[in-house]
């Protein structure tokens, strides 16, 4: 469980209505992140659909059918039949894609943290909490990149990257 990231998605309401874009654009960069464990090339569209779609290139509609196929990939996954689970990290890897089409954010940040631990040692890996760190402050990193971008003031004891104080 990512408590900073918890905290600040809470902090910028990020599953309000009005926040998907940043929702999809930060679920976007999760994914991306762990594109390379993707084995279907099908989940590699779907994702490069979400990509298409926050460049305006693709329309709400071919977001939405990417959103089923993805889901149908990750349900039907075939899995790992490695006793190390390193192949589980494709099988997270997927299920991040299709979390990030449907515009749920930590969960797709969830199956990519997952994607990642798995994809450097299997089992023994996700077993160690500290084995996620690194995972989980890029994505808290990524979340107030990504919202001071946008515009969005975010205030966690610190300014958000890019951004000066104002001197009164």
């Amino acid at each position: 469980m990512n408590t900073a990231l918890e905290r600040l998605a809470a902090q910028l309401d990020l599953n309000a209505a009005n926040h998907e874009p940043l929702r999809l654009a930060f679920a976007h960069a999760c994914t991306r992140r762990v594109e390379h464990l993707l084995e279907d090339p099908q989940a590699i569209a779907c994702l490069e659909t979400l990509e298409r779609y926050l460049d305006r290139q693709a329309s709400r509609q071919q977001l939405t059918d990417a959103a089923v196929a993805a889901a149908r990939l990750a349900n039907h996954h075939h899995g790992s039949t490695s006793i190390d689970g390193c192949g589980h990290a494709a099988v997270s890897a997927t299920y991040a894609v299709a979390s990030a089409l449907a515009g749920k954010a930590l969960r797709a940040a969830e199956y990519a943290a997952y994607a990642a631990v798995y994809g450097q040692g299997g089992y023994g890996a996700i077993s160690d909490p500290d084995s996620f760190n690194i995972e989980f402050a890029w994505q808290a990193e990524t979340l107030a990149a990504l919202a001071a971008a946008d515009g969005r003031v975010v205030c966690q004891g610190r300014e958000p990257p890019g951004r000066k104080r104002a001197h009164p």
